[in-house]
């Protein structure tokens, strides 16, 4: 699986060095490790607030890339696509996994090991089995009011 995500215009290890809101753009992006579990769509308990992840993936997902196939375009396409920065990461970041960058950093936390930052191999990710690469329906393909029917466990 070739990585839509650039790499090449950052400072060396500037997720170690830099809070998040002083990172450039493209320093910025680098920290998706391209999973695209992000990219599911999740129910939230209303009481407990706790997030389940279905295999359901948004109508934009292209599962050959684990990425958004209209990036550029995705909140006006998808109405409740959230667009993920610096500013509102304290409001999204708990609906993030676990294992995702953005999260992980806000909650003061090291990356993993297998992260392409800190592997240097952008198929480590899917090397460790977190990939939703062939893993997911496409949303148009299913019912909405039977989302609870792909709820996936493991994911967190």
């Amino acid at each position: 699986m070739k990585t839509p995500i650039d790499r090449s215009d950052i400072r060396p290890k500037f997720w170690e060095t830099h809070a998040l809101e002083d990172l450039s753009r493209p320093e910025w992006e680098a920290l998706c490790d391209g999973c695209g579990r992000c990219c599911l769509l999740k129910l939230e308990d209303e009481d407990s607030g706790e997030i389940a992840y279905t295999n359901i993936a948004c109508r934009l997902f292209d599962e050959a890339t684990c990425s958004c196939g209209n990036y550029a375009l995705r909140r006006q396409i998808v109405a409740g696509c959230v667009v993920l920065t610096p500013e509102n990461i304290a409001r999204t970041a708990y609906w993030m996994p676990s294992t995702c960058a953005y999260r992980l950093l806000f909650e003061g936390k090291p990356l993993f090991d297998w992260h392409p930052l800190i592997s240097g191999d952008t198929q480590s990710v899917a090397a460790a089995g977190l990939t939703m690469q062939g893993k997911t329906i496409p949303e148009y393909d299913i019912d909405q009011d039977d989302l609870e029917d792909y709820i996936i466990e493991g994911i967190v």
